[in-house]
């Protein structure tokens, strides 16, 4: 019984870190994107 719970909060730990990770990724590639526009918009100008 101790494996199993022992187990599951160390997937809980993992599912956690990784939505944390997706997330920081989600926020540079916004920022990148943001980027991109503005120099778009600057040259379009």
């Amino acid at each position: 019984m101790r494996k199993i719970v022992t187990l599951a909060l160390v997937a809980a730990a993992l599912a956690v870190s990784a939505c944390n990770t997706v997330a920081g990724v989600g926020r540079d590639v916004q920022a990148v994107g943001s980027a991109v526009t503005g120099a778009a918009n600057e040259v379009k100008n």
